[in-house]
């Protein structure tokens, strides 16, 4: 029933998307980019509206991939629809996003992982952004708690996952999560969720790096602090370059930045930029997931690190000087480009109602390879308000 009202649902999408991507005047890629997202956004919220467990995660095969509101990615599906509320200034995505938001009620209360700001920064923290609703504040405030609860200060950082053989792992996904601290103690005026945010950051950066700034996937601690193991878990090997964890440490440091100005986080970001920049070799610039993955070519892309990626580096270039903006800058409107291009972009018939088509998710499980995620989709629309903004346009004037 469910496919059956998505394709449904698709007629109507190609017809909005079809009349943007004919213009003549189609230099306008980000309208026709935001005119496909807001038509597969308000089909994929239609289908799942009246669902009260589950969030679509991922498609293939024509079969969705649902996930329950404990599932990190649980944040990303609302937080689409508040980004393009924001950008179209239509209330209906602003409904929408409030009636998925409400969802995910039962996620600042759980405590059994670290993913909270993936999963409460980007519903409730959105919609407070938005309109200050005193629910979505006490949300973050929540959550804010819940992760502060598996900080463990002879450690310096947030515990991420309660599952393995590993004593005391931090990934370096755990580096997203730390924005929802910073606003917390803005919130509430206590600076115990900052000081702990700054402290997970700076255990990151003493032990998750290489000497080129790649990093680590996963860092285990003893009980005393030091180092157990390096290693990884999505990536290829435990000293290959996972994509996805690239992209998260360059957006991670560059919003500690954000919020504290400090030098320190500023150049790791900037050396993690030149990493990437360096050696993503793809014409494209779209990475495969991981960088040492041993069948390039014919290894999958994932279009997710990509689109992390340039939104990261839409605020990193306006942290620093002219000509390192400018490249950062350009960098970014390459992926935009990629991912805006008929490979990439999804049509309105297919892949489910998401957005961008070939992301990875976890190749070494043979698990969400050459798919949609809902996460690719989130950090493509951030990216592009980001681009839009920092050329001045008006976005409401490009969505019909």
């Amino acid at each position: 029933m469910l496919r059956k009202f998505l394709l449904q649902a698709s007629g109507l999408v190609w017809l909005l998307s079809a009349a943007c991507c004919s213009r003549p005047e189609m230099a306008k890629t980000l309208a026709c980019d935001l005119e496909t997202s807001g038509a597969q956004l308000k089909a994929m919220a239609a289908a799942y509206y009246d669902n009260s467990t589950t969030f679509p995660r991922s498609w293939a095969e024509g079969e969705y991939l649902d996930k329950p509101y404990s599932d990190w990615t649980c944040g990303f599906f609302p937080g689409s629809l508040w980004l393009f509320y924001e950008m179209s200034g239509k209330e209906e995505y602003a409904s929408l996003a409030r009636h998925y938001t409400e969802k995910v009620k039962e996620a600042p209360f759980y405590t059994h992982t670290h993913d909270l700001g993936f999963m409460v920064m980007n519903s409730y923290g959105k919609q407070y952004a938005s309109d200050k609703d005193s629910t979505a504040k006490a949300a973050v405030i929540q959550a804010s708690k819940s992760l502060a609860a598996r900080f463990d200060p002879q450690i310096g950082a947030i515990r991420s996952w309660d599952f393995g053989a590993w004593n005391y792992p931090v990934i370096i996904d755990n580096m997203m999560n730390l924005e929802m601290l910073f606003v917390a103690s803005e919130l509430t005026g206590d600076p115990h969720f900052r000081e702990i945010a700054i402290k997970h950051a700076d255990t990151t950066l003493e032990n998750h790096f290489r000497d080129d700034a790649s990093s680590w996937h996963v860092v285990s601690y003893n009980d005393d602090g030091s180092v157990e193991s390096k290693g990884t878990f999505q990536g290829y090997g435990p000293n290959s370059r996972w994509a996805r964890g690239q992209a998260w440490g360059l957006y991670g440091y560059t919003l500690c930045h954000r919020f504290t100005a400090e030098e320190r986080y500023l150049a790791q970001a900037q050396r993690i930029a030149e990493m990437i920049m360096q050696d993503v070799k793809t014409e494209d610039a779209i990475p495969y997931w991981d960088y040492d993955a041993p069948g390039i070519p014919a290894e999958s892309r994932d279009a997710s690190a990509a689109a992390i990626t340039a939104s990261a580096l839409l605020e990193l270039q306006g942290m620093v000087g002219a000509e390192d903006s400018r490249r950062y800058q350009d960098y970014a409107k390459k992926i935009l480009s990629s991912l805006s291009g008929p490979v990439y972009l999804a049509k309105p018939s297919e892949n489910g109602c998401f957005i961008l088509k070939h992301s990875t998710g976890a190749a070494p499980f043979a698990s969400e390879i050459d798919v949609p995620l809902n996460y690719a989709d989130y950090y493509f629309l951030e990216a592009i308000q980001r681009y839009a903004a920092l050329q001045k346009i008006d976005t409401k004037t490009l969505i019909n």
